[in-house]
């Protein structure tokens, strides 16, 4: 019965409990533990059978190796090339490819103390860029008649980028369960910090500011030492909280991201990049996340060295929306020679609000080594703990976060004077564009390491830095680019310098491009609460070029502001106003940056910390400007550069200081 039929019907289950004296259950039961075991033994049968053929492709496989170890090269007649030694040939082009990139980092190193990339010079007729007698160090200097420099010798942008300043490492085992344990005592420490109060947090004394009482928190965190052995080691710390305009999830994915976190913080975050992830998220969120990061800090000006740290980031959510980032030094000898600064640990506390905001708690705490000098200009902003304080990195990302909300709003926020901007499209593609704009000049005013171009003139006390660099990114013009930047100090307040950089009825006092036109604003968008956060698009009047615009950005909050703008033909602007992607409109923006100065004004007496750092610029005595000019001197792949293209910019750049400091009513020396 089983062979003809294995699964009978109810009728006919019914008929064989008849017959057999069986109940009709116990029927039903047999068929199925009977058609369990025949599959069993086809499955045995059909495993034998593959087993059998599995020996048997292993044998012939044998077969052939040996066979192969015989065979002879006919070209050569010597053995062929083993899986092993093709191994050790990709081992050995990895130790290669290694030792370049170290070979191209120390000679940039060693560029900005020669003046010329020392792996790059010819062997037989090096050039030799101190003979070119260069006036840098004063404004206004003679012309120059040297020596022209080859641009085939420069590195190019984007060639270089890969040559990073951090140093990829192998982690055991035993190193990730460390950097764990390390990371859950910062993240103890940093909530620690965060709910204490008086007697570990004190107000200073100048500025109102949270600062820890070192003394109190030696006794409530006790170390051995000090992280960094020279005397000349200071501690910086400062704690500040506020209201953000995005929510905790949001803000949490975009620090836990280096491509966002440096978008987040472009005139702090030079340069980040994760080396290892150590752990991911649990349940597809970030809570339990911990990253290995190198990380490169930065002051927008060309005579302040940037801060490299490598820091273990460990993310961990605390209860229903509130969220805990720690960041702190990871100590290996592999890194303790390159950094000059260490992290304890510090982060923020991300606590959701029901409006959809956020509440952030921040807390820094740096231990500085100053190897070399702080220049003089800066030297009571960054002592002070101002240049990287929690009070700055807050600042910064309220304005960041108005300006991300701004992005995202569907309807128009433009008050378009003249038409141009027809759509909410176009609106976010002219934002987008302003913010490569913003980065990149950022990235043109900053001394990091990954901004390896030639440097043909340092700075001479507070001279001219002047640097060239092969562009090749889509986003800027292709060729060689010449870049200079300065710094100086104006006794104005920071407020009233932002006021007359951004009015476009002074403009015509300060921007020698202009030729003394004056400039209209043809359309403006607006992208923060504060007024002076915005993008304008403005045009030159009685000008025989009605074919270019200027597209310009200007922001401001405490910690300082900027005002960065480049010029655009019509084509290109009306590309990003019809709401097309905007990522291939070449830009070379110039700009400034303003930040106080470190010297407060001493008012009517003390305030509570939120007015005062609140009011910084406001407050400050006098103003940091850098400014900075970025000009194509040349769009062939390879040409001799003229060295008066140097004593131009230079001339360049001395007239726009000298003009504002007559048009601010400043002494000229």
């Amino acid at each position: 019965m089983f062979k003809d039929c294995p699964h009978p019907d109810e009728k006919q289950r019914l008929q064989l409990s008849r017959e057999l004296g069986l109940a009709p259950r116990q029927i039903k039961f047999w068929f199925q533990n009977r058609r369990t075991q025949m599959k069993a033994q086809h499955e045995r049968a059909d495993n034998c059978g593959l087993r059998a053929e599995n020996d048997k492709i292993r044998c012939e496989n044998i077969a052939i190796r040996e066979a192969l170890k015989n065979v002879i090269c006919p070209s050569c007649g010597g053995p062929p090339v083993t899986e092993d030694s093709y191994f050790d040939e990709q081992k050995l082009r990895m130790e290669n490819a290694q030792l370049k990139e170290e070979l191209d980092r120390v000679s940039s190193i060693a560029a900005k103390y020669i003046g010329r990339p020392i792996s790059q010079l010819p062997p037989v007729q090096p050039i030799h860029i101190s003979s070119l007698d260069l006036t840098m160090g004063t404004f206004g200097g003679q012309g120059i008649s040297g020596p022209s420099l080859d641009l085939d010798l420069l590195p190019g942008s984007s060639s270089t980028l890969s040559n990073l300043p951090y140093q990829q490492i192998v982690l055991s085992d035993m190193d990730k369960s460390l950097m764990t344990d390390i990371a859950a005592n910062a993240m103890e420490e940093l909530l620690r910090l965060l709910q204490t109060n008086e007697p570990l947090w004190m107000k200073s004394s100048t500025d109102g500011r949270d600062v820890l009482d070192l003394d109190s928190y030696e006794r409530m965190f006790p170390r051995a030492n000090s992280h960094l052995k020279n005397p000349n080691v200071r501690t910086e710390s400062s704690r500040d909280s506020g209201v953000v305009i995005m929510n905790g999830l949001a803000l949490v994915d975009m620090f836990m991201d280096c491509s966002k976190w440096v978008e987040l913080f472009p005139t702090i975050v030079s340069m980040a990049k994760t080396i290892e992830v150590i752990s991911s998220g649990m349940m597809g969120g970030h809570s339990g996340s911990l990253l290995l990061m190198y990380e490169e800090l930065q002051v927008l000006s060309p005579v302040v060295p940037t801060r490299e740290f490598y820091v273990l980031r460990y993310c961990q959510q605390i209860e229903q929306g509130s969220w805990a980032v720690v960041n702190v030094s990871y100590d290996s000898p592999q890194f303790s020679s390159q950094c000059q600064s260490h992290r304890f640990p510090s982060g923020c506390l991300i606590q959701d609000l029901p409006n959809g905001y956020s509440k952030v708690t921040w807390v820094e705490h740096l231990e500085i080594e100053d190897r070399t000098p702080i220049h003089r200009l800066y030297r009571d902003l960054i002592q002070s703990g101002m240049a990287f304080g929690a009070d700055c990195w807050l600042a910064t990302l309220q304005r960041m976060c108005e300006r991300f909300a701004c992005l995202m709003v569907s309807g128009t926020s433009t008050r378009d004077l003249g038409g141009v901007i027809p759509s909410p499209d176009g609106k976010r593609s002219m934002m987008k564009l302003a913010q490569r704009m913003v980065s990149s000049f950022c990235t043109s005013i900053s001394t990091s390491n990954r901004h390896r171009g030639t440097t043909i003139s340092g700075l001479n006390e507070v001279g001219v830095r002047v640097t060239l660099h092969k562009s090749m990114d889509p986003g800027q013009p292709n060729g060689v680019v010449l870049n200079a930047a300065t710094t100086f100090w104006l006794p104005v307040p920071p407020q009233n310098v932002f006021n007359f950089f951004k009015d476009e009825r002074t403009r015509p006092q300060w921007d020698v491009l202009t030729n003394g036109n004056a400039v209209q604003e043809v359309a403006h968008i607006a992208n923060g609460s504060n007024p002076g956060n915005c993008i304008s698009v403005l045009r030159a009047i009685n000008t025989s070029q009605n074919n270019m615009l200027i597209l310009q950005e200007s922001c401001i909050d405490s910690s300082g502001s900027l005002v960065v703008y480049c010029p655009v033909d019509l084509p290109a602007i009306n590309i990003a106003m019809s709401g097309e992607d905007p990522s291939y409109i070449p830009l070379l923006p110039s700009g400034f940056t303003i930040s106080p100065d470190g010297h407060l004004d001493q008012g009517d007496g003390a305030s509570t910390s939120s007015n005062v750092h609140g009011n910084m610029g406001s407050r400050s005595s006098g103003s940091l400007i850098s400014v900075a000019f970025q000009i194509l001197v040349s769009s062939l792949p390879s040409a001799k550069l003229n060295m008066e293209s140097v004593t131009t910019v230079n001339n360049l750049i001395g007239t726009t200081v000298q003009q504002i400091k007559a048009a601010l009513n400043c002494p000229s020396s």
